[in-house]
């Protein structure tokens, strides 16, 4: 039978027919869908509408004190940005952006810089802008094509000034940052640590950006987000727990602005293990300031300060020890078999002929013959010029290497310094291009003058290992982190009771500690410590104090160094005013009246005598 017989031929023409219309039925489905019911989204298409990625800044992690509370937290902030399709359009709609918040300055070429970098991003003007500023923007959107705000965290210091050099500040990563890998997987105009703690911990602290996605015209102006399935959240950082107490770091910095408005120095307070419970550096600056951008007039007002706010005078400034290395001297010479009642050959009549020179003490009239104890008790400078001599140079420079003198501390923040002392008489004589060393070098390392300075951290830490078991820890700011052991004193524990022993006898060597005990109710409370006054040629003086309590079981090490021509015994009261509002929770007005102190040595570091001491009035006590 013929394949083409009528019947077959009207077998397969049926079948067509119903495929044909199988086909119609699908297409028309699919333009019923296309123009009704996907309408909406065909007609973004159809306007040449693109995806543009806007990151999202994740919340730093919170710093807290030991109690914690906030150090740094994070508020509800706003950030600007604009895409642009090229260069012209940008500086066009950044012209009518700045005319429209004129307190806000734009700076224009760095906007231009981050949308050079990625032009298909939109570019960040704004990092933290104020609500009122983004209101206005708001309000004129229509004019601003391819305007992007967004709400994102903010940080914040609540206790601004008083924290600044501990805490730090953040700031957009640079440029060179990311080239150097400075900090890691770090992608431009992301907010990073830039000083202190927010520098130190940034890995742990800044977290994981998100993503979300806007849909933006051809003009660039934004149509709407995307759905947020397309969406990535950010992840927050860690939070940091610190060691700080911030109601002593409130107490300490509250007490230098009222009565040390003036003066530049700082102040810190630690456990004898090494745990910083405050950290003051003075003159001090805002670290909110830098949020979002400081300003220029700003930046450059604190940049070109003399006084120097930015300067951390805590681990950054090293100053002559003075009296306060009078302890390792005695400490190395009770190492050598000396003890706490041996006495020197002369006894101190006020000066000390050495040499073709003569050797002022700080007390004109002499303190006559002393023991150790009561040599640094007294602060005498015969007792330890005569010391230093019996020890010898390179014995002092290599015990004092032993101790970590000379070195940095240890802390756990970025930018420390470590102090100045030679490495041995060679060193000296080979760096000077003389013959020999002269012994007057030797006297004057003795009272902790000459070459030789140290960092107040550095210091600090030397007497909380007096005060604890003569471990010598590195400082840390960081909860829960064990202390790191940098040296060993090598002193037994007797000999580490009678040092506390005659620092307490510098204390009570006047009547401050009557007075203390009179103020807080407590009979046997007693502050151990150590004076000191350094003075190098050509500058004011400065003023030592290091002092721990309880004596018998300290809990608290807290020195100061005040700049600025001011006396240890003036400024002795305030570690002791900090000692006990830690300890007590009180706040008390405790003086010294008779504290003793070297007032008036030289930085001279030659072998030529020092220079006479000037008669001091009747009205300054030691």
């Amino acid at each position: 039978m013929s394949a083409f017989a009528s019947w077959e031929v009207a077998r397969r023409a049926a079948v067509i027919q119903w495929v044909i219309i199988a086909a119609f039925v699908v297409l028309g489905g699919s333009f019923f869908k296309a123009q009704v019911l996907d309408h909406e989204s065909y007609r973004t298409r159809s306007a040449n509408t693109h995806l543009r990625d806007v990151s999202l800044e994740p919340p730093r992690g919170d710093i807290l004190d030991r109690n914690n509370l906030p150090i740094a937290e994070n508020m509800t902030g706003y950030s600007v940005r604009l895409v642009a399709t090229s260069e012209d359009s940008l500086r066009a709609v950044l012209t009518r952006l700045d005319a429209l918040i004129p307190n806000d300055t734009i700076d224009v070429e760095t906007v231009v810089k981050r949308w050079a970098a990625a032009r298909y991003q939109p570019a960040l003007v704004y990092a933290s802008g104020r609500y009122n500023a983004v209101a206005a923007l708001e309000e004129h959107r229509a004019a601003l094509p391819g305007l992007v705000i967004q709400a994102e965290p903010r940080r914040r210091y609540p206790d601004s000034n008083a924290v600044a050099h501990m805490v730090g500040y953040v700031g957009e990563v640079s440029a060179d940052d990311i080239e150097k890998n400075t900090f890691p997987n770090a992608k431009p105009a992301e907010i990073v640590g830039k000083q202190g703690l927010e520098l130190e911990y940034d890995s742990l602290l800044r977290g994981r950006r998100g993503l979300r996605f806007v849909e933006i015209d051809a003009r660039g102006r934004m149509i709407r987000q995307a759905p947020a399935a397309l969406s990535l959240p950010p992840t927050a950082g860690k939070i940091v727990r610190t060691t700080i107490d911030l109601g002593l770091q409130r107490f300490i910095d509250s007490m230098w602005r009222a009565d040390l408005p003036d003066k530049r120095g700082a102040m810190v307070a630690m456990t004898p293990t090494g745990e910083i419970l405050a950290y003051a550096s003075f003159p001090s600056f805002d670290p909110n300031d830098f949020i979002g951008g400081i300003d220029r007039a700003t930046f450059n007002e604190l940049n070109t300060d003399p006084d120097k706010p930015f300067y951390n005078r805590v681990i950054q400034a090293a100053y002559p020890p003075a009296s306060p290395f009078k302890l390792a001297i005695a400490a190395m010479a009770l190492r050598r078999g000396f003890t706490m009642e041996s006495r020197m050959r002369d006894g101190c009549t006020g000066s000390y002929h050495y040499g073709n020179g003569v050797w002022r003490c700080w007390k004109p009239e002499g303190h006559g013959s002393l023991t150790l104890r009561e040599a640094i008790s007294k602060s005498c400078d015969v007792y330890f010029y005569q010391l230093g001599l019996l020890l010898g140079g390179d014995s002092i420079l290599a015990a004092a290497r032993e101790m970590g003198f000379g070195e940095r501390a240890g802390i756990d923040l970025d930018g420390e310094r470590h102090g100045t002392l030679l490495a041995s008489v060679k060193s000296y004589v080979d760096a000077r291009g003389v013959s020999t060393w002269g012994n007057g070098e030797t006297l004057n390392l003795a009272i902790g003058q000459g070459a030789h300075t140290e960092t107040l951290i550095n210091m600090v830490s030397f007497y909380a290992a007096l005060a604890g078991d003569g471990i010598k820890r590195a400082p840390h700011i960081i909860k829960d982190r064990p202390g790191v052991v940098t040296r060993d004193l090598k002193l037994t524990p007797d000999q580490l009771a009678e040092l506390r022993a005659a620092m307490v006898d510098v204390v009570n060597s006047g009547t401050a500690t009557g007075n203390l005990a009179s103020e807080v109710g407590l009979a046997q409370f007693q502050v151990a410590g150590k004076t000191g006054s350094a003075e190098v040629t050509g500058q004011k003086q400065l003023g030592w104090f290091i002092a721990f309590a309880p004596a018998d079981n300290p809990r608290i090490v807290v020195g100061i160094a005040v700049e600025e021509g001011i006396h240890g015994a003036l400024v002795a009261k305030y570690p002791v005013r900090a000692i006990v509002h830690y300890l007590t929770g009180k706040t008390v007005k405790a003086d010294f009246n008779t504290v003793t102190e070297d007032l008036l040595h030289t930085g001279a570091d030659s072998g030529q005598a020092v220079p006479r001491a000037v008669t001091r009035p009747p009205s300054r006590r030691p």
